[in-house]
């Protein structure tokens, strides 16, 4: 039995995997999931207490309530990096934003961790531009190739690189 005739679960799962990688390649994914995982560390340490032994330690603080806030926002903008990606630039700067605020606000920022994953999160969102060819077609071509080809220098224009030669 070859792994051609067996399908079954293998055939199904690269077909969900390839289906994913797609998925994932049509939106700033790495920059959304950071951004997400930042802000879970940012809410969850101003409400945690950690018992040792007998002893309980809370981390609770005044800003509880600005550190569940920026948390929550964390993990909205993560969302809107995966599902509005027009909107990633807005995102992106705002996740910056929180991750600065929740240095001050929130525990150094869930203890950098949360801070750091919202901060790099958020530069990836900003970063990332959609790939032209995906969104067009394979076989379309780029309109700023066909520009360049069209003003630039060549034999039918005489080489003149879309300038006027004096003289």
């Amino acid at each position: 039995m070859s792994a051609d005739e067996r399908g079954g679960l293998g055939g199904k799962l690269g077909r969900m995997r390839r289906s994913f990688r797609g998925w994932r390649g049509q939106r700033p994914f790495w920059g959304g999931l950071l951004t997400l995982l930042g802000g879970i560390p940012i809410m969850y340490f101003p409400y945690a207490s950690i018992p040792l032994g007998a002893l309980t330690i809370s981390m609770s603080t005044t800003a509880g309530a600005g550190s569940l806030i920026i948390g929550v926002l964390l993990v909205v903008l993560g969302l809107t990096l995966w599902f509005q990606t027009q909107s990633r630039v807005f995102a992106g700067v705002a996740a910056i934003l929180l991750a600065l605020v929740s240095l001050v606000v929130s525990n150094f920022g869930g203890f950098v961790i949360g801070y750091l994953m919202a901060l790099i999160g958020g530069a990836l969102g900003i970063s990332w531009v959609p790939d032209k060819s995906r969104a067009a077609g394979e076989d379309a071509v780029d309109t700023e190739d066909a520009v360049d080809a069209s003003a630039g220098a060549s034999p039918t224009n005489g080489g003149a690189n879309g300038r006027h030669s004096a003289g």
